[in-house]
């Protein structure tokens, strides 16, 4: 995939005590998300469940501590409290980090429920 492709990541920014993580995508956006946001749309299966949509769940830690780049398509992140089972592809991400953009992370939050991406 070329540098400019919108669904590759080209930086990311989480700093230690930080209360969101940074992604600038190929294509030059940058996008912040908060890690209530992305705790509480976890993607797992554990979160989940195995199909269907993905539903806000009031989130445990928000103590992001481990973030790990899996194959050419998603990050893995590892809250404090040890949940880290949740594989965040690319274009969940950038689709988060649009309706982050279009409804902020409070009416993101209310929306209460993301078609799987």
């Amino acid at each position: 995939m070329a540098e400019t492709d919108p669904l590759v990541p080209r930086a990311l920014r989480a700093p230690h005590g930080a209360t969101e993580m940074e992604i600038t995508w190929g294509d030059g956006r940058k996008y912040a998300y908060p890690h209530r946001i992305l705790r509480g749309y976890c993607p797992c299966a554990g979160c989940q469940g195995h199909g269907g949509s993905i539903d806000f769940q009031v989130p445990g830690n928000l103590e992001l501590r481990e973030i790990e780049k899996v194959g050419n398509y998603a990050l893995s992140l590892v809250w404090a409290d040890g949940h880290g089972s949740g594989i965040y592809s690319f274009r969940f991400l950038r689709r988060l980090g649009d309706l982050l953009d279009e409804h902020g992370a409070a009416g993101l939050e209310a929306l209460g429920t993301l078609p799987r991406i």
